[in-house]
């Protein structure tokens, strides 16, 4: 299946979707991020929550305003990266497209899309984003998606 803005969602037959929910302050900013910035279809929703299509997985907004995440943060290859934060591996090629969907639509990055651990194993690419009820987003790449779990 084919999203809107030509990126594709994973198949049932190649991985099994993840399902994650999650509290945001606002289902109209929720809405227009994860369906309007993102360009993520919108599947089921109510007056307390909306789910979306995160590339073939499942994620859902729950309205629980105030249940912002905790503000921790871990040191990676020289950045500070978010706890928690989720997201999906990308191919190279949608990284790069969704890359600059956020930047056109003006989203400010917490750590801007670049290369992590050049030259090494886990070389990958990524980029942190928070959504507007300050839930942390990472989306990466790796040109060789086999290395993923490789140590």
């Amino acid at each position: 299946m084919i999203h809107k803005y030509g990126m594709t969602q994973s198949t049932a037959s190649t991985l099994d979707p993840f399902h994650l929910a999650f509290p945001v302050d606002d289902l109209g900013e929720a809405r227009k991020f994860y369906g309007g910035v993102l360009g993520l279809p919108e599947g089921r929703s109510s007056d307390a929550w909306i789910d979306f299509d995160l590339f073939g997985h499942q994620i859902v907004t729950h309205l629980a305003p105030r249940a912002k995440g905790n503000g921790h943060t871990n040191p990676v290859d020289g950045h500070n990266v978010p706890v928690p934060h989720f997201g999906v591996v990308l191919s190279m090629e949608k990284w790069e497209a969704l890359a600059e969907r956020l930047k056109s639509h003006g989203i400010a990055f917490g750590i801007e899309p670049h290369i992590r651990f050049k030259g090494q194993v886990g070389e990958q690419a990524t980029m942190f984003f928070q959504d507007p009820s300050g839930n942390a987003l990472e989306f990466k790449a790796f040109a060789d998606r086999s290395k993923l779990f490789a140590k």
